[in-house]
């Protein structure tokens, strides 16, 4: 019992268990969103992209979290969000048909990026600086593992006993949202060491954060959107193919996230970027002519483990900021990384109809801007030293903090 009330009192334990939850629900409607809108509802690419983008308008409207935290506190406000998530996976078998797969996925996505905006600020909050990137790093582990359960469940369920779309559905959301409700009784209410500034707050010191972001989120959706669906659409692959792809990604996430964690702590953020990013621009370049099924799928899995690193834009905040900023920060990072979320599913479906290979030369291009912001990183992120080499002409030293351009939208 003593072990069991010291787990409760650590709140380190609930943000790992939070992260089990998210994947858990979150990967079985990811894995079988391709397949089940090709063959339940006659999607093409103009409709997938359609849906993409409705599904990152909750992340472009992520900065309203600043708001509800008026009336609810981050740690309630991460568990209503993570079961909002589940009961948008839990109907979505319900709706084969395209105006209610673009509702069920709307719903499903406002917990997601809801949740998503307040476990970065929580983490980044309940985290030392020392510790918060090997920390990152476990929480990948658990995603991993929560994930590869997810895929292994659904190869088993639809692959060897025939079930249902709807039924998967059924029982991932619902699982989610039981674990919720646990988690809600389980653990107290932990202090917060920082108050979190209640407005909208946007720092002109931040500004290459804002930027990687930017790009960050340009990047991630034509491969969240184009690379698993070039899989399907060209390549044949089935939800069991997916499936299997995808418990590979988060086998390498539970062996070797951890390891990364550690790895970014001791090379520093800038390095960590600049490796990442220009390993994602030989990925991308080898989507746009790759034509063997079986390449095609090494690339998926090269290309995911590349996720690990992107801890480091994570600690690169947490270096540069004000405590007091993260809450606030955290949702304006989510608005700024789905502003081109919104618009590039949509927008590249269209170019997808005639030309795929384009697609990801674009998303080669954007990586490419992603790696010439890095290298503005410097070695050693502090306040007052958000960058090396600044573009736009706000100087920094370590030794001057600047004050802060705020633009205040709400009290």
């Amino acid at each position: 019992m003593s072990a069991f009330r010291a787990l409760r009192h650590n709140p380190q334990y609930l943000l790992l268990a939070m992260a089990f939850v998210m994947p858990l629900t979150f990967s079985v409607w990811n894995a079988l969103l391709n397949n089940f809108v090709i063959e339940k509802a006659q999607f093409g690419g103009a409709e997938i992209g359609i849906l993409q983008s409705l599904r990152e308008v909750p992340g472009f409207l992520a900065f309203t979290a600043v708001f509800v935290l008026l009336v609810i506190k981050e740690q309630h406000f991460a568990l209503i969000s993570l079961a909002l998530m589940s009961v948008g996976v839990a109907i979505t078998g319900w709706f084969p048909f395209e105006i209610g797969l673009y509702c069920t996925t709307v719903l499903m996505s406002i917990g997601f990026h809801y949740f998503e905006t307040v476990n970065q600020s929580l983490t980044l909050q309940w985290l030392s600086k020392e510790d918060s990137a090997h920390f990152m790093g476990k929480q990948l582990a658990v995603k991993g593992f929560a994930s590869l359960l997810a895929y292994a469940l659904i190869w088993i369920l639809m692959e060897g006993l025939a079930i249902s779309y709807n039924t998967v559905y059924m029982l991932a959301g619902g699982a989610g949202l039981i674990i919720c409700v646990l988690l809600w009784a389980v653990f107290p209410q932990f202090k917060q060491p920082s108050t979190q500034h209640k407005q909208l707050l946007m720092r002109k010191r931040y500004w290459l954060y804002y930027c990687l972001t930017f790009f960050s989120g340009a990047r991630r959706q034509i491969f969240v959107v184009f690379a698993a669906f070039m899989m399907v659409e060209k390549f044949g692959y089935s939800v069991g193919d997916i499936s299997l792809l995808f418990m590979i990604n988060y086998v390498f996430n539970l062996l070797f996230a951890p390891a990364i964690g550690k790895w970014i702590s001791r090379i520093g953020e800038r390095n960590a970027l600049v490796i990442e990013y220009v390993g994602l621009a030989m990925l991308f370049s080898g989507y746009a002519i790759v034509e063997n099924a079986i390449l095609a799928g090494a690339l998926f899995v090269i290309d995911h483990l590349f996720f690990a690193m992107a801890i480091a834009m994570k600690t690169y905040l947490q270096k540069i900021a004000d405590p007091r900023d993260i809450a606030s920060t955290s949702g304006v990072s989510f608005t700024i990384n789905h502003i081109a979320a919104v618009i590039i599913p949509a927008l590249l479906g269209m170019v997808w109809l005639t030309s795929p290979a384009l697609v990801f030369m674009i998303g080669t291009g954007f990586t490419l801007c992603s790696l010439v912001l890095a290298l503005n990183i410097p070695r050693i992120p502090m306040p007052g030293a958000e960058v090396s080499c600044n573009l736009f002409g706000w100087a920094n030293t370590p030794g001057l903090v600047l004050n802060p351009t705020e633009v205040q939208i709400s009290k």
